[in-house]
Protein backbone atom coordinates (compact mmCIF):
# COMPACT_ATOMS: atom_id res chain seq x y z
CA UNK A 1 0.00 0.00 0.00
CA UNK A 2 1.16 3.24 -0.97
CA UNK A 3 2.12 5.80 2.17
CA UNK A 4 -0.33 8.68 0.24
CA UNK A 5 -3.52 6.26 0.11
CA UNK A 6 -2.84 4.97 3.72
CA UNK A 7 -2.45 8.04 5.22
CA UNK A 8 -5.64 9.30 3.14
CA UNK A 9 -7.41 6.08 3.98
CA UNK A 10 -6.20 6.52 8.15
CA UNK A 11 -7.69 10.36 8.08
CA UNK A 12 -10.73 8.69 6.83
CA UNK A 13 -11.41 6.16 9.09
CA UNK A 14 -10.28 8.26 11.91
CA UNK A 15 -12.71 11.26 11.42
CA UNK A 16 -15.28 8.61 11.07
CA UNK A 17 -14.84 6.90 13.92
CA UNK A 18 -14.20 10.27 15.72
CA UNK A 19 -17.66 11.63 14.63
CA UNK A 20 -19.24 7.80 15.50
CA UNK A 21 -20.06 7.17 12.22
CA UNK A 22 -17.26 4.32 11.58
CA UNK A 23 -20.00 1.58 10.42
CA UNK A 24 -22.02 3.90 7.96
CA UNK A 25 -18.96 4.93 6.38
CA UNK A 26 -17.46 1.73 6.39
CA UNK A 27 -20.54 0.11 4.75
CA UNK A 28 -20.40 2.52 1.94
CA UNK A 29 -17.17 2.50 1.27
CA UNK A 30 -17.34 -1.01 0.35
CA UNK A 31 -20.73 -0.89 -1.40
CA UNK A 32 -18.56 2.38 -3.69
CA UNK A 33 -15.28 0.18 -3.91
CA UNK A 34 -17.69 -3.20 -5.07
CA UNK A 35 -19.61 -0.19 -7.84
CA UNK A 36 -15.82 0.66 -9.12
CA UNK A 37 -14.91 -2.48 -10.04
CA UNK A 38 -17.62 -3.40 -11.51
CA UNK A 39 -17.20 -0.18 -13.75
CA UNK A 40 -13.62 0.71 -13.92
CA UNK A 41 -14.24 3.19 -16.28
CA UNK A 42 -15.77 5.43 -13.82
CA UNK A 43 -12.35 5.74 -11.54
CA UNK A 44 -10.58 6.55 -15.14
CA UNK A 45 -13.35 9.23 -15.99
CA UNK A 46 -12.46 10.68 -12.77
CA UNK A 47 -8.68 10.74 -13.35
CA UNK A 48 -9.26 12.00 -16.82
CA UNK A 49 -6.97 15.38 -17.93
CA UNK A 50 -10.05 15.76 -20.31
CA UNK A 51 -11.97 17.29 -17.93
CA UNK A 52 -11.35 19.66 -15.06
CA UNK A 53 -10.80 19.29 -11.77
CA UNK A 54 -14.27 21.16 -10.84
CA UNK A 55 -16.23 18.98 -13.97
CA UNK A 56 -14.83 15.57 -12.05
CA UNK A 57 -16.18 16.85 -8.75
CA UNK A 58 -19.20 18.03 -10.13
CA UNK A 59 -19.89 14.47 -11.53
CA UNK A 60 -18.93 12.76 -8.26
CA UNK A 61 -21.48 15.53 -6.48
CA UNK A 62 -23.80 14.45 -9.33
CA UNK A 63 -23.31 10.85 -8.64
CA UNK A 64 -23.25 10.19 -5.25
CA UNK A 65 -25.29 13.53 -3.57
CA UNK A 66 -28.01 11.02 -2.23
CA UNK A 67 -26.55 8.10 -1.58
CA UNK A 68 -23.11 8.44 0.66
CA UNK A 69 -22.15 10.57 3.39
CA UNK A 70 -21.09 14.06 2.93
CA UNK A 71 -17.55 12.83 4.43
CA UNK A 72 -17.11 10.18 1.68
CA UNK A 73 -18.34 11.90 -0.96
CA UNK A 74 -15.94 14.63 0.30
CA UNK A 75 -13.02 12.38 0.56
CA UNK A 76 -13.92 11.20 -3.04
CA UNK A 77 -13.40 15.14 -4.48
CA UNK A 78 -10.54 15.35 -2.30
CA UNK A 79 -8.80 12.33 -3.92
CA UNK A 80 -9.77 13.46 -7.70
CA UNK A 81 -9.04 17.32 -6.83
CA UNK A 82 -4.71 15.43 -5.48
CA UNK A 83 -5.19 13.31 -8.68
CA UNK A 84 -5.11 10.67 -6.28
CA UNK A 85 -9.00 8.88 -7.04
CA UNK A 86 -7.03 5.75 -8.43
CA UNK A 87 -5.84 4.88 -5.07
CA UNK A 88 -8.89 4.48 -3.70
CA UNK A 89 -9.29 0.89 -3.67
CA UNK A 90 -6.25 1.07 -1.27
CA UNK A 91 -7.41 3.78 0.62
CA UNK A 92 -10.71 0.83 1.16
CA UNK A 93 -8.57 -1.46 1.91
CA UNK A 94 -6.31 0.65 5.05
CA UNK A 95 -9.96 1.84 5.98
CA UNK A 96 -11.32 -1.98 6.07
CA UNK A 97 -8.60 -2.85 8.32
CA UNK A 98 -8.51 -0.13 10.71
CA UNK A 99 -12.24 -0.72 11.09
CA UNK A 100 -12.01 -4.46 11.67
CA UNK A 101 -8.99 -3.61 14.22
CA UNK A 102 -11.15 -1.36 16.38
CA UNK A 103 -14.25 -3.60 15.93
CA UNK A 104 -12.16 -7.00 16.80
CA UNK A 105 -13.40 -8.67 13.61
CA UNK A 106 -10.38 -11.29 11.84
CA UNK A 107 -11.25 -12.58 8.66
CA UNK A 108 -10.52 -16.32 8.25
CA UNK A 109 -10.16 -18.00 5.22
CA UNK A 110 -10.80 -21.59 5.02
CA UNK A 111 -9.52 -23.98 1.72
CA UNK A 112 -11.51 -27.10 1.34
CA UNK A 113 -11.69 -29.41 -0.85
CA UNK A 114 -14.99 -29.30 -1.14
CA UNK A 115 -17.54 -26.65 -0.13
CA UNK A 116 -18.62 -26.33 3.67
CA UNK A 117 -22.00 -27.08 4.79
CA UNK A 118 -23.68 -24.22 6.79
CA UNK A 119 -23.47 -26.48 9.73
CA UNK A 120 -19.47 -26.64 9.19
CA UNK A 121 -19.25 -22.60 8.79
CA UNK A 122 -21.20 -22.03 11.91
CA UNK A 123 -18.92 -24.55 13.99
CA UNK A 124 -15.60 -23.68 12.56
CA UNK A 125 -16.88 -19.81 13.05
CA UNK A 126 -17.80 -20.71 16.22
CA UNK A 127 -14.31 -22.54 17.08
CA UNK A 128 -11.70 -19.27 15.36
CA UNK A 129 -14.16 -17.05 17.59
CA UNK A 130 -13.40 -18.78 20.79
CA UNK A 131 -9.93 -19.61 20.24
CA UNK A 132 -9.15 -15.30 18.91
CA UNK A 133 -11.93 -13.55 20.79
CA UNK A 134 -12.68 -11.66 17.77
CA UNK A 135 -15.80 -11.42 15.80
CA UNK A 136 -14.76 -13.94 12.58
CA UNK A 137 -15.46 -13.44 9.42
CA UNK A 138 -14.89 -16.88 7.40
CA UNK A 139 -14.36 -16.84 4.21
CA UNK A 140 -14.81 -20.85 2.33
CA UNK A 141 -12.24 -21.31 -0.68
CA UNK A 142 -12.40 -24.29 -2.99
CA UNK A 143 -8.57 -25.73 -3.20
CA UNK A 144 -8.89 -29.29 -4.71
CA UNK A 145 -5.62 -29.62 -3.97
CA UNK A 146 -6.62 -29.94 -0.35
CA UNK A 147 -7.88 -33.26 -1.00
CA UNK A 148 -9.66 -33.13 2.15
CA UNK A 149 -9.69 -31.55 5.84
CA UNK A 150 -8.98 -27.67 5.81
CA UNK A 151 -6.09 -24.99 6.02
CA UNK A 152 -6.80 -21.47 7.47
CA UNK A 153 -5.29 -18.29 7.04
CA UNK A 154 -5.98 -15.42 8.91
CA UNK A 155 -3.69 -12.47 10.60
CA UNK A 156 -0.69 -13.95 8.66
CA UNK A 157 -1.41 -17.31 10.09
CA UNK A 158 -2.03 -20.57 8.54
CA UNK A 159 -3.43 -23.71 10.65
CA UNK A 160 -3.04 -26.50 7.76
CA UNK A 161 -5.06 -29.61 8.63
CA UNK A 162 -5.35 -30.97 5.02
CA UNK A 163 -4.81 -34.23 4.19
CA UNK A 164 -2.24 -33.21 1.72
CA UNK A 165 -0.28 -31.48 4.56
CA UNK A 166 -1.02 -34.62 7.02
CA UNK A 167 0.66 -36.68 3.62
CA UNK A 168 3.30 -34.80 3.40
CA UNK A 169 4.38 -34.98 6.72
CA UNK A 170 4.52 -38.73 6.94
CA UNK A 171 6.75 -38.64 3.75
CA UNK A 172 9.38 -36.76 6.42
CA UNK A 173 8.79 -38.86 8.93
CA UNK A 174 9.75 -41.90 6.91
CA UNK A 175 12.57 -39.84 4.70
CA UNK A 176 14.14 -39.85 8.10
CA UNK A 177 13.28 -43.00 9.46
CA UNK A 178 16.87 -44.98 9.39
CA UNK A 179 16.22 -48.78 8.72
Amino acid sequence: MTGAAEQYGQALYELARDEDISREVFAQIQTLQEAFREEPGFLRLLSSPNLSKQERCDLLDESFRQQLHPYLLNFLKILTQEGLIRKFPECCTHVRNCYYTDNHILPVKAYTAQPLTQEQKQLLTEKMQTITGKTVLLENLIDPDCLGGVRLSYDGKQIDGTVQNRLASVGKLLKNTVL
